[in-house]
């Protein structure tokens, strides 16, 4: 009898040991893009045997952030995370009845920056924003199981995007650029051009396109306003406000950027002869911002219509010739009132009541208080982003008042910033 019980022992332990071992130690990282910035939202683990449940109670994650360039503060370089949920899954992290994997639900918020798989450097090598080492350390408390390898990585919406794009536009320059191809369309689509900001530059469009939530272009909401449509966001290799000698300049001066960024852009159309291109429409944020002006500036009648966040342009370097020849072409400006890098009274302001004096009709400006939580998991209209975060109204579509407070109107209809663009067609 004793003999048997410790052969049973010995097994029970043996085994349990042996599943420890034996455990892939693999997991898959789920990045997704909020209002402000990427997050790494969910972790998917390999199981060794199948299972119909799973407890999150039993999880601890474990977080180490690096790099060999972007300069990681100490306070957020290792931590962990608060799991909030568990559930069975694929290896996609689609919940399953019965499944090889579990999925673990990551707490995020825009003050958790232990969630950043990218870090922010203002200046140096590596200024800008940038993807960063993510390690990741769960440990199953309850069977001392672990997972310390990454398989890879599910980054929703941005993967649908054509991150390959290149264009010379000097001899021996280079621009990066990425792309969405409608799924649903018509034989013709139009196109929904996005200028990054400044710290979105460098060769790596995913940046452009996730560093602030450009995706949300390509999602099946805001497709659905253009009958489907193409999605592009070229990227500049530094900063689109940038002279000849590396320095910002509000319009002062002649960037480096504008002609071959125009030669890129209809060079991508003319590569796809399905986009309409009586429907190109161009936008931006901040450096981004000034870009899209200047370009309708450079070239008013190729653009149907314009979004423009942030605006840093300075409205005192444009003429009123420069303002009569853009007058026609529909624009919606956004911006916050409180934003403390591209001041809105010497930007925006100015730009928009010249228009308008010079008698555009089809110009609007929604001026924000502040740029708040639109989710209302963080406090909603108390939780004050950055003031100069306005672009994120541009991406939830949340922009619908003019100037004056009134709901902008479309065939007698209030109208969100989409689908108002969506109507816009060069005539």
């Amino acid at each position: 009898m004793k003999i048997s019980i410790l052969k049973k022992l010995l097994t029970f332990v043996f085994l349990n040991t042996f599943l420890w071992v034996s455990a892939s130690n693999e997991y898959t990282l789920v990045i997704d893009g909020y209002d402000w910035g990427p997050n790494v939202s969910k972790v998917i683990l390999h199981l060794d045997a199948a299972d119909t449940l799973v407890d999150f109670k039993n999880f601890t994650v474990a977080v180490e952030r690096s790099s060999d360039c972007s300069v990681v503060p100490d306070a957020q370089k290792s931590g962990s995370r608060t799991v909030i949920y568990a559930y069975i899954s694929d290896a996609k992290g689609n919940r399953v009845k019965s499944g090889n994997y579990a999925t673990l639900v990551l707490a995020v918020a825009p003050n958790m920056p232990l969630a950043l798989p990218i870090q922010y450097t203002p200046s140096g090598k590596c200024r800008g924003n940038n993807w960063i080492d993510y390690k990741v350390t769960v440990t199953n408390i309850k069977t001392n199981a672990f997972w310390n390898k990454e398989a890879a990585r599910i980054r929703p919406i941005l993967d649908e995007f054509d991150l390959s794009g290149k264009y010379e536009y000097e001899s021996g320059k280079f621009m990066s650029y990425g792309f969405f191809k409608p799924k649903n369309k018509n034989p013709k689509a139009p196109l929904i051009i996005w200028l990054h900001g400044g710290g979105e530059g460098g060769t790596d469009p995913s940046i452009a396109i996730i560093g602030n939530k450009v995706i949300n272009y390509a999602t099946d909401d805001i497709q659905a306003y253009f009958g489907g449509a193409y999605v592009l966001a070229p990227q500049c290799p530094g900063a689109w406000m940038h002279d000849k000698d590396g320095k910002m300049q509000p319009g002062s001066g002649e960037d480096v950027y504008n002609i071959g960024l125009l030669a890129l852009i209809k060079d991508f159309v003319n590569k796809h002869p399905d986009i309409d291109k009586n429907r190109i429409y161009i936008g931006g944020c901040s450096n981004g911002g000034y870009m899209s002006l200047k370009l309708l500036l450079k070239d008013p009648k190729y653009f149907a219509a314009a979004y423009i966040s942030a605006l840093a342009y300075q409205s005192q370097y444009i003429t009123d010739a420069q303002m009569n020849s853009i007058k026609n072409i529909p624009i919606w400006f956004i911006q916050a009132k409180d934003d403390p890098v591209t001041l809105p009274n010497i930007t925006v302001v100015p730009v928009y009541e010249r228009l308008k004096k010079a008698g555009a009709k089809n110009v609007y400006f929604s001026y924000y208080d502040h740029v708040t939580d639109l989710s209302g998991f963080y406090g909603g209209d108390n939780y004050y982003f950055n003031g100069h975060w306005s672009w994120i109204y541009s991406h939830a579509n949340h922009a619908k008042l003019d100037y004056d407070g009134k709901p902008v109107k479309l065939n007698g209809r209030p109208v969100t910033v989409m689908e108002w663009m969506a109507a816009q067609a060069k005539k």
